[in-house]
C-alpha cells in the first residue's frame, strides 16, 4: 500500500468515527488526488478551523474556482457546518476530509467526474 492509499484510509476513517458520514471512497480518492502534494506535508495537510483568513481562501479557491459555486454567504455556512461536523475540538482537520464534506455539502460530486 503507497503512501497516498495510506492517507485515504485514514481520512475514510475520520469521516466514519469522526464525522459518522460512510464515505464514497471513489469520490474521496479524487479529492484526496486534488488536494496535490498539499497532502503530504504536516502543515498544509490540515485545516485551521478558527482560522478566518484560512476558511475564506478555502471558500475562494475550492469553492468557487475548483467547485464553481458563486459567491454567496451560503459558502461559508457551509463552510461552518462542515467544520461542526468535523468537530470544532477535533486538532487535526484533514483538508481532504473538509474538502470531501464540502463537495458532498453542496452536492457537487460532478466537479469530480
Amino acid at each position: 500500500m503507497g503512501k497516498r492509499d495510506e492517507l485515504i484510509a485514514k481520512y475514510a476513517d475520520d469521516l466514519r468515527n469522526k464525522c459518522g458520514m460512510q464515505p464514497d471512497m471513489d469520490l474521496l480518492t479524487k479529492v484526496t488526488i486534488g488536494c496535490g502534494p498539499a497532502i503530504y506535508n504536516d502543515d498544509a495537510s490540515t485545516v485551521a478551523g478558527s482560522d478566518k483568513a484560512e476558511l475564506e481562501t478555502i471558500k475562494k479557491n475550492f469553492l468557487m474556482k475548483k467547485l464553481g459555486l458563486p459567491d454567496s454567504p451560503d459558502l461559508m455556512a457551509g463552510i461552518d457546518a462542515v467544520i461542526e461536523t468535523y468537530g470544532r475540538s477535533e486538532r487535526n482537520k484533514y483538508r481532504a476530509v473538509v474538502y470531501y464534506m464540502l463537495t458532498k455539502h453542496f452536492n457537487k460530486d460532478a466537479a469530480y467526474a
